[in-house]
């Protein structure tokens, strides 16, 4: 059996973060480590991994770098999807590979917990079904596709993306799914036409009705999807569910002075500097510094090698690597790597009059985020100067910078510089301090000081 990881999609939704959502960090490991590693203790221990050819190498460095494979009697296969036009043309480009055995097909841009696997698994023992697709109820409406089934979980069919009131079911389909007639898949694969890149729900659904059976088993576990930046939120706070205790890294530095509350984990190398707090649940990335008389607070994630400088808070944020922050506010933030915020940066993360945030989508400003708290979400690569200010739910396009003293209310491209055109008059000083006005202040404040002792 092989398990496929489905990584060659582009996200579309995701801008201004460029980073391909698998391979975004957490904990110190990319999500699609995090997959290998949740499948392999459910004794699922033969990838393949499908990328496109921009990001295949990254993927192959972030799993080299990290070894997770190192000792273990595991196999990865790596396959290279050319254009992104969905689920059945990446499971196409790695046909050779799957050989017709049985697959699992995972995207690696959700996370669940490893029960998942183990529910789809069981069922599988059953031997009742040709399928298995994995689902769960939802309350609100998700972009994703949703599973019609009768009163025994058998599939009807799949309708992708239906839009917000136009749910047929609750009942949401999670890519985990197990398929024992891989053959007979890409034959109906293969003979699919669509316009769009639905080819491989098409099939299902074509599949079905020519009598193969898919059953749907029932999740109710811990799902995360990423959808729109701000739900990098949810996953951080996904991650750093149940710690409950610090966890530091014996080479990490923690001062006297320092106060570590709750669950708080410090990576390698990290250091907590003089007077700072920090209050879980967190994560401190490898070398990463928090500063003199910093504050970093709860659901807060901090890569490797950044700096939390002096006198900053931050709080339930994603921030990435390389970063570095000075006398500054961060608060419900995503920031990508490399950017840097100077002195007096202000992140304003709630509206005046409180309603939920919306975000520009796809050049729709009306996108609720459904948050009410929501700062600046900055691509990689960028910059602030002294005293900026971000109002809530603004975008900062990679590679660009915020110039000193500029308030940011829209969103910002990519590889742009804003700043501040402002007029200065110099004249002569006529204004001379009144040495008697302070000499009478100060007499006063004596004064009450005495009339308060007496």
């Amino acid at each position: 059996m092989k398990t496929v990881f489905l990584a060659g999609g582009i996200g579309k939704r995701m801008f201004p973060l460029m980073e391909d959502k698998f391979l975004f960090k957490f904990l110190g490991k990319t999500l699609l480590e995090h997959h290998m590693e949740t499948a392999a203790s459910n004794g699922l221990d033969d990838f393949i991994v499908i990328g496109n050819p921009e990001n295949i190498e990254k993927i192959k460095s972030a799993i080299e770098v990290n070894k997770i494979l190192e000792g273990k009697k595991y196999r990865i296969n790596y396959s290279i999807q050319k254009k992104p036009d969905g689920m059945a043309d990446a499971l196409m480009a790695a046909k050779d590979l799957i050989a017709g055995e049985e697959i699992v097909i995972v995207s690696p841009n959700d996370v669940f917990d490893k029960s998942a696997y183990a529910a789809l698994m069981s069922a599988a023992k059953n031997a009742d079904a040709d399928s298995y697709i994995l689902g769960q109820e939802v309350t609100e409406y998700f972009p994703g596709g949703y599973l019609i089934v009768d009163e025994k979980n058998y599939m009807k069919w799949i309708v992708e993306k239906p839009g917000k009131g136009n749910e047929p079911s609750n009942l949401v389909n999670i890519v985990v799914h197990y398929h024992r007639k891989t053959k007979e898949l890409f034959e109906y694969l293969e003979s699919t036409k669509s316009a769009s890149d639905d080819v491989y729900e098409s099939s299902i659904d074509k599949m079905i009705k020519d009598g193969f059976k898919f059953k749907v088993v029932r999740y109710t576990g811990a799902w995360k999807a990423i959808k729109y930046p701000w739900h990098m939120l949810e996953m951080t706070k996904h991650f750093l569910n149940g710690v409950k205790s610090p966890m530091i890294h014996g080479t990490a530095k923690i001062a006297a002075s320092a106060i570590i509350e709750g669950g708080v984990i410090i990576d390698a190398g990290a250091r907590v500097m003089e007077n700072a707090v920090v209050k879980g649940p967190c994560y401190i990335g490898r070398n990463s510094i928090i500063g003199n008389n910093s504050l970093v607070r709860e659901n807060t994630h901090i890569g490797d090698n950044s700096v939390v400088g002096f006198s900053t808070e931050v709080k339930n944020s994603y921030i990435g690597d390389n970063c570095w922050f000075h006398t500054a506010y961060v608060g419900d933030c995503i920031i990508a790597d490399n950017c840097s915020l100077a002195a007096g940066t202000i992140v304003t993360n709630v509206r005046l009059d409180e309603k939920d945030i919306k975000v520009n989508v796809f050049g729709k400003g009306d996108m609720s985020s459904g948050l009410d708290y929501l700062g600046v979400i900055m691509g990689e690569n960028c910059r602030t100067g002294s005293n900026v200010t971000l109002m809530p739910g603004v975008r900062v396009g990679p590679n660009s910078i915020v110039g000193p003293g500029v308030v940011l209310r829209e969103d910002l491209e990519p590889n742009k510089l804003i700043y501040t055109k402002q007029e200065q008059v110099i004249k002569e000083n006529n204004v001379l301090p009144n040495s008697k006005k302070k000499e009478e202040i100060m007499r006063k404040l004596v004064k009450l000081e005495e009339n308060r002792k007496t």
